[in-house]
């Protein structure tokens, strides 16, 4: 079931000089650049009420007419999963998302993910782009989500993303004993011979994490680390690259490491636990309807709470 929706907008001074499908990216953030080409060739777009190419270079100050015909998420399966919802309103919901759950269907992952579940818990979600998830958390990542009812909030929280004013912060257990806090300012890309992972790469994306020390331990350190970027796997490829990995990390960890002196206990915690240790402990926006700054908190899952309180007995 398809749906048509009509968004104007006028072209700023600062996107004078640009072409018209690169400015139409950058003014409706919520479709790809790929269907904005397609919408502006099928005539569905319109420049001072005219038809032009995609490559038509702008002046700025154009009124710009988008009759949008958005397909209803039919792919995706209405799925009867349990949500831990922290926060809802006709705007917007914030999900606490357990280790395990996958945020998107793909090869492998078809269903059971956390967007089959939204579109069961609210249906309306089918008319926006990935059921209203606009960031991501890797599958083995527990904690805070948050997700859009509504076209016009999409595009707040996807702007709010761009613009770097998302506070997210994490709590993440590292190999490896930490004296001091830093940043991580380093580009993150594909691996250049695994497509599966990501690396600092000089030519990927910008990507910057900043982390603290939140406690200390002989052999591992807790950190909490806040996103200014929000590349895929950021905070496990920047804490590998400064060899620092977070334990249980199956894919940047490393060959697991065993401290020297560590009690059968303690072996057991590490060995056991089999995902990252990591956990999206904030999250606070600015909400699209009001304005006003809302923050949540996501207590830690019960194993990483345990394996934290084993390595505190050892300590």
């Amino acid at each position: 079931m398809n749906s048509t929706r009509i968004f104007t907008a006028e072209i700023p001074p600062s996107l004078a000089g640009r072409r018209l499908d690169q400015a139409l990216s950058e003014l409706f953030p919520d479709f790809s650049r790929s269907r904005l080409q397609s919408w502006i060739k099928s005539g569905s777009v319109r420049i001072d009420g005219a038809v032009l190419p995609p490559k038509h270079r702008l002046l700025g100050g154009e009124h710009v007419v988008l009759r949008a015909t958005l397909e209803e998420t039919a792919t995706v399966e209405a799925q009867d999963i349990p949500l831990s919802i922290l926060f809802e309103d006709e705007t917007i919901l914030i999900i606490d998302k357990p280790a395990g759950l996958v945020v998107h269907p793909a090869a492998g992952h078809r269903d059971g993910t956390l967007q089959n579940a939204l579109l069961h818990h609210a249906p309306v979600l089918a008319g926006i782009p990935r059921c209203g998830i606009v960031h991501r958390l890797d599958k083995d990542t527990s904690g805070l989500l948050m997700a859009a009812k509504t076209l016009t909030a999409h595009k707040s929280l996807v702007e709010q993303l761009q613009a770097r004013t998302v506070h997210r912060e994490y709590l993440a257990l590292v190999q490896g004993a930490l004296t001091a806090g830093g940043t991580v300012d380093e580009p993150i890309g594909r691996h250049r011979t695994d497509r599966k992972r990501f690396a600092v790469r000089e030519e990927g994306k910008p990507a910057i994490t900043h982390y603290r020390v939140a406690e200390r331990f002989p052999h591992h350190t807790l950190l909490r680390i806040k996103l200014e970027t929000g590349r895929t796997h950021q905070i496990r490829v920047h804490m590998a690259h400064i060899h620092y990995p977070l334990v249980g990390d199956p894919i940047y960890g490393g060959r697991l490491k065993i401290p020297a002196g560590a009690s059968a206990e303690q072996i057991s915690a590490i060995r056991s636990f089999k995902r990252q240790a990591l956990h999206a402990e904030k999250l606070g926006i600015i909400h699209p309807a009001t304005g006003e700054y809302m923050e949540w908190r996501s207590p830690l899952p019960a194993d990483f709470a345990d394996l934290l309180a084993v390595l505190r007995e050892q300590a």
